[in-house]
């Protein structure tokens, strides 16, 4: 009777926090949110469950989250800061910082997130135009080495990502293009000119690697 009572006034106080609060698993799906942040996009704090913060709030830096899964691979316990952008509901573009803290009850268990949005300010200047076909360099080179038939711990050992990285850039990609598997994911890489065509072993073109094309 007690635990329940507590547990009542445990998300009594986690709703009343005036700054936007979530609850999400390791790879950032939402279990649990605050009426702040579900205000952030004009929605019931349930309907943001099994959401994806990195749906709804875009990194300025890749890089940064590939740093966390790291971390979090490795059992570090620390703060997380990500400066993030992201569009609300009422349509106004804003920047912050999101701060993921993991969080579990014993040492061994896979940490959850506590992840806290500190909004910094509104955006003035008209956001740049993403495109879908966009491809970073160390996706680019995951790509190329996909193509190949090489696996996960080819490529991360071929790359210098860690098995975990590998597979969060993977998974942005499959988000970004919509493909259900890594085969689409390839052929959807030559159709929009990640991957030069013609080439073998394939090779990542110029305009994805910021440089010379590369095997």
């Amino acid at each position: 009777m007690d635990s329940v009572l507590w547990r009542n006034r445990a998300m009594t106080l986690f709703d009343r926090i005036p700054m936007p609060v979530a609850v999400c698993d390791a790879d950032g799906a939402i279990i649990l949110a605050n009426p702040a942040m579900a205000a952030e996009w004009g929605s019931a704090p349930g309907a943001l469950r099994d959401r994806n913060v990195l749906e709804l709030f875009r990194p300025e830096e890749k890089t940064q989250v590939v740093r966390i899964v790291e971390a979090l691979r490795l059992g570090r316990r620390s703060r997380y800061p990500v400066a993030v952008r992201w569009e609300a509901a009422d349509g106004v573009r804003r920047h912050g910082e999101l701060t993921a803290e993991p969080v579990s009850d014993t040492a061994d268990e896979v940490p959850g997130l506590l992840v806290l949005l500190r909004v910094l300010g509104e955006d003035t200047a008209p956001a740049a135009p993403e495109t879908t076909a966009a491809a970073t360099p160390s996706e680019a080179r995951i790509l190329a080495l996909l193509a190949t038939g090489a696996t996960t711990e080819r490529a991360a050992r071929e790359t210098g990502l860690t098995r975990d990285g590998v597979t969060y850039h993977l998974r942005r990609l499959t988000e970004r293009w919509g493909a259900s598997n890594r085969t689409e994911l390839v052929a959807r890489a030559y159709a929009l000119g990640v991957l030069v065509p013609g080439e073998w072993p394939p090779k990542a073109a110029a305009a994805a690697t910021g440089g010379q094309p590369i095997g």
